[in-house]
């Protein structure tokens, strides 16, 4: 499983128009991709690892000052683009595995205590944000 977080000020994702989620205050954005394999135990310590770590200004995490936090289904983080001009998608799950995933990770985030908006799984869908230092930080489970 691998994330992409960033720190912002605000940022909101929209779909045909219509707004489905959206942060308005200091957060984060995390762009989250799947791969196979991912489990329980990859869930779990990726949204601990979202959750914990101090990202925020003044060495804060967003546990410690219940920032908000929107995550957004990427499989595009799987990319390989090493051969060729075309990349492949081969290492991102499919959306039946993916899926699920996802909402453990947001559901695990929620239990944890934050507040958790979402983008809209499978949908093409436009991210706004307004990063913050820019602060942005990559997380994979393969790597821990």
């Amino acid at each position: 499983m691998r994330a992409v977080v960033q720190r912002v000020l605000s940022a909101s994702v929209t779909v045909d128009g219509e707004t489905v989620g959206a942060i308005g205050e200091p957060g984060l954005l995390v762009y989250l991709g799947v791969t196979h394999g991912d489990g329980p135990d990859d869930v779990g310590w990726i949204a601990r690892k979202i959750w914990d770590v101090r990202l925020l200004r003044d060495e804060r995490s967003a546990s410690d000052v219940g920032a908000p936090v929107l995550v957004v289904s990427q499989f595009t983080l799987y990319g390989d683009a090493r051969k060729g001009r075309r990349p492949t998608w081969q290492a991102a799950a499919p959306g039946p595995v993916s899926e699920p995933t996802y909402d453990a990770l947001c559901a695990e985030l929620e239990r944890l205590g934050a507040r958790v908006e979402r983008g809209r799984f499978g949908a093409d869908m436009r991210v706004a944000s307004v990063n913050d230092g820019p602060i942005t930080l990559i997380l994979d489970t393969a790597e821990r």
